[in-house]
């Protein structure tokens, strides 16, 4: 892998000693998104699935306890560009169908025609070239393969206390691509995607998850941007986020003494064909 197709920003935030918190404070996905992913397969099992940017293995872990999924995978193979993040995936992903290896987007070292589902969740506003990419997921997936993206958001329309939270942390975005601002959609438009995938479906669930405020802070925290800002300016982020949560904007509760409040979130799936 070369080291410079790894953006910057996600190179250093996730780092070696920055992915513990990653793992425990980034939320899992939704039992009706995985069921909705496997539903565009035409595929039947068993599946060979690659999953590009694998992160920690909080998706691999999701696809894996699902009923829908558990006895459908053959062999999973996952792909993650941070050594830091790699470690983690391997201490919290045991399963003998499982593997994970460096790689980035447009260089898995998947062999061709391998796979059967190509999914990338949370990971793949990261790329570096959209054009490049389609044709790596179009090489190693069957001719009846499928693309999907997948990711978790904070739903800033859920709640004044979440908008207010995404406007605090994404000031210190030092110009990374994030998932918000839809550079990513620039790969349904590349030469590559338009000649060998059809065109996308989305959809989207709104749904509120449990919250505390160490959660919340903590959440905020695993953002790579945030990781690897200087100590008084991450202090100065925690001091902001108690002020939101003291003012408690549209703040719904749900165990008041425990602390525990609602926390908006929403998923998006974008699934596409290969052609």
């Amino acid at each position: 892998m070369a080291e410079h197709l790894v953006h910057s920003v996600a190179k250093a935030g996730f780092g070696t000693g920055t992915n513990e918190l990653y793992d425990r404070a980034r939320p899992s996905y939704q039992a009706a998104a995985l069921s909705h992913i496997g539903n565009t397969l035409p595929a039947s099992a068993p599946l060979n699935i690659v999953e590009i940017g694998a992160g920690t293995g909080i998706f691999t872990r999701a696809l894996l306890a699902h009923p829908d999924w558990s006895q459908s995978v053959n062999q999973f193979r996952a792909i993650e560009p941070s050594e830091g993040m790699r470690d983690v995936f391997a201490k919290s992903v045991r399963d003998p169908r499982v593997s994970v290896a460096d790689g980035t987007f447009d260089s898995t070292g998947v062999g061709d025609g391998w796979a059967d589902l190509v999914v990338i969740a949370q990971a793949f506003h990261w790329c570096p070239d959209y054009d490049k990419a389609s044709a790596e997921f179009a090489r190693i997936l069957k001719p009846t393969g499928t693309l999907a993206f997948i990711w978790n958001l904070e739903n800033r329309d859920g709640a004044g206390w979440v908008a207010q939270l995404r406007e605090r942390i994404e000031r210190h975005g030092q110009g990374a691509p994030q998932f918000r601002l839809g550079l990513w959609r620039a790969i349904f438009a590349t030469p590559s995607y338009t000649a060998l995938f059809a065109p996308p479906l989305e959809r989207t669930w709104s749904y509120a998850l449990s919250g505390t405020r160490a959660l919340v802070l903590d959440r905020a925290q695993s953002h790579s941007f945030i990781a690897i800002l200087p100590e008084h300016d991450k202090a100065a982020v925690v001091r902001d986020i108690n002020a939101i949560l003291d003012r408690a904007d549209g703040l719904v509760w749900l165990d008041r003494k425990a602390g525990v409040f609602e926390y908006p979130y929403q998923t998006l799936v974008v699934v596409a064909r290969k052609k």
